[in-house]
């Protein structure tokens, strides 16, 4: 009798968090979105609109302060100009999380991005496992398979472990920032991970020396195993893929031998005729310094020297950056422990 009272009791304060994190969701994304469409307003109020832009991005980025950098800023511009009507988005708000439709805006083709949307609210997806599909391109494969099953099945058996937790959305510092609640939590090791690779994508693709984004957590399987590749690049100036791995522990040889095991994988199944051969590049970032290695077979290494450097950036630059991004997280009170 007594446990059927207190399975009640619980029953009840679940539901009613169950709603109060999904109004907290809703009233956050169509936050972003009445902020993306004013942005939207005001940068086209510009004369020189490019330059305008910018200026109106720096400034709104100082004025709110943590939480509003300014590529979060360009991520809240990009939801409404991916969904200019709120109808196309707000029956979605209701089961799902900012980060699901940031991660849907990031998908070009309509079709696919309507697809994505529809099946992360009627499958319940998770964050993890909305991105994990999008970067394994699940619905080409899906158009693309007579028999859809085996597909529909291997996603479900790659994504078991990723089940929904409505306490980890409470806990994002994204959303305790804009409900305006101090955050003092410590990022976890694979949060830590995440946010350092979403710079160096970033970064990467900002440098201007022809790398354009493949992939992130490429799906590569043999007949025995799958791997998954952090980061997938293309530079179309060397005609070659770069592949990056990202470890938050110390580098081991088993690490770079589990690179140069990539690399050749890589130039096995993925380089096309006309290719150059694929750069491999292995970040460590410990608690007090990072790493950056290269990481090219013995058989590439004069063309490396050659032709590849000057358009690549140094090991020394790869670590600067992820040092830069490693100290505003410690500023944000986000890494090691920091204290607001």
């Amino acid at each position: 009798m007594m446990q059927n009272f207190i399975a009640d009791i619980k029953e009840i304060l679940d539901q009613a968090r169950k709603k109060a994190y999904a109004a907290t969701s809703y009233a956050m994304v169509e936050a972003y979105w009445l902020i993306g469409k004013r942005i939207v307003e005001q940068e086209q109020s510009g004369e020189k609109r490019a330059q305008y832009g910018r200026e109106i991005l720096q400034r709104l980025s100082e004025e709110l302060g943590k939480g509003f950098s300014e590529r979060t800023l360009r991520d809240i511009r990009k939801c409404y100009l991916t969904f200019p009507d709120w109808k196309d988005l707000a029956h979605a708000c209701a089961k799902l999380e900012w980060s699901h439709i940031r991660a849907v805006t990031k998908v070009n083709d309509t079709n696919a991005r309507k697809y994505y949307l529809k099946e992360a609210v009627v499958q319940n997806w998770n964050v993890k496992t909305l991105e994990r599909n999008i970067n394994t391109l699940y619905y080409q494969r899906l158009l693309s398979s007579q028999d859809k099953k085996p597909v529909e099945d291997e996603m479900l058996d790659n994504t078991e472990g990723y089940q929904p937790n409505t306490r980890d959305f409470i806990r994002n510092p994204a959303v305790l920032e804009f409900l305006d609640i101090p955050t003092s939590r410590s990022y976890t090791e694979r949060e830590l991970e995440q946010s350092l690779i979403d710079d160096l994508q970033q970064f990467l693709l900002e440098l201007g020396k022809g790398f354009a984004f493949v992939a992130r957590q490429k799906h590569i399987r043999t007949e025995t195993s799958d791997f998954f590749i952090d980061l997938v690049f293309y530079n179309y100036v060397l005609k070659c893929f770069v592949i990056v791995e990202l470890k938050t522990e110390k580098i081991t040889h088993q690490d770079i031998g589990q690179l140069d095991m990539y690399v050749r994988m890589f130039d096995d199944l993925e380089r096309k005729e006309g290719d150059n051969p694929t750069i491999g590049l292995l970040l460590c970032t410990e608690t007090d310094r990072t790493i950056a290695k290269y990481s090219v077979l013995n058989e590439s290494k004069q063309l490396f020297a050659s032709k590849y450097l000057p358009y690549l950036p140094t090991e020394e630059e790869l670590a600067a950056e992820i040092e830069r991004e490693k100290n505003v997280l410690r500023e944000q009170g986000l890494v090691y422990g920091a204290e607001d």
